[in-house]
């Protein structure tokens, strides 16, 4: 059971009005999908977090509901009507799409008006797709791609973090004892090495200057 539930599909629903809000759920539900459904824009962008808290105290309809408790929940898709009085669903479309976090979620648009300039603004700015309302559960079946493009991208970051976590060397102790000198003492050697080297100079010098003293053997005259 437990299985089934985390394969569900995440839907979050969008509409101010009651009766197209439940008849969607229902539709969703029916196509095995999990359903959040709220009545403003801006309850929706307070569910994905993307609301500050500026924001919520200055809108009259904004829930109190901490966004920081929605951020963590998996939406695999937003589906909202177009006309709604204070976000319009084109301006919650944009919303999503600027936001680094949720915009690869794909959304599409409701309307019950048949307006082709504002089917057209919605597709370029990034929906997925445009129903004209009643919303049938055929059309829904059009969401399952969209859908399962999100949960297969969702799966292979948390594989590729599973992965890299496990590939990550592990840093042992080195145990090797590196000795560090006192300055002082640094400098010490380093003035005594000269030293060494003038003296060992000098002790060559005089041997050198020893042979040249000593008389050659063919220069000894011995006497008969």
């Amino acid at each position: 059971m437990g299985r089934e539930t985390e394969s569900q599909f995440h839907v979050l629903a969008v509409d101010d009005s009651l009766f197209d809000r439940k008849m969607i759920e229902r539709l969703l539900q029916k196509s095995s999908c999990q359903v959040t459904t709220v009545d403003s824009g801006s309850k929706a962008l307070e569910f994905l977090g993307l609301r500050t808290a500026d924001e919520s105290s200055h809108d009259p309809n904004a829930t109190s509901t901490s966004p920081e408790t929605h951020q963590e929940v998996e939406i695999n898709l937003i589906i909202t009507d177009y006309c709604m009085p204070g976000m319009t669903g084109y301006d919650l479309l944009k919303k999503v799409k600027e936001s680094a976090a949720f915009k690869s979620i794909p959304v599409v648009i409701m309307s019950s008006e048949n307006v082709p300039s504002r089917i057209s603004r919605c597709l370029e700015e990034g929906a997925e797709e445009f129903f004209l309302k009643p919303v049938k559960l055929a059309d829904l079946t059009k969401l399952k791609p969209h859908m399962m493009k999100t949960k297969m991208k969702k799966e292979n970051e948390k594989l590729t973090k599973e992965e890299n976590e496990v590939s990550k060397p592990e840093i042992k102790e080195d145990s090797t004892v590196i000795e560090i000198l006192p300055l002082h003492q640094e400098l010490e050697s380093e003035q005594h090495e000269p030293m060494l080297s003038s003296n060992k100079r000098k002790a060559i010098e005089e041997v050198i200057s020893t042979d040249r003293s000593r008389p050659k053997y063919n220069d000894i005259t011995t006497s008969v």
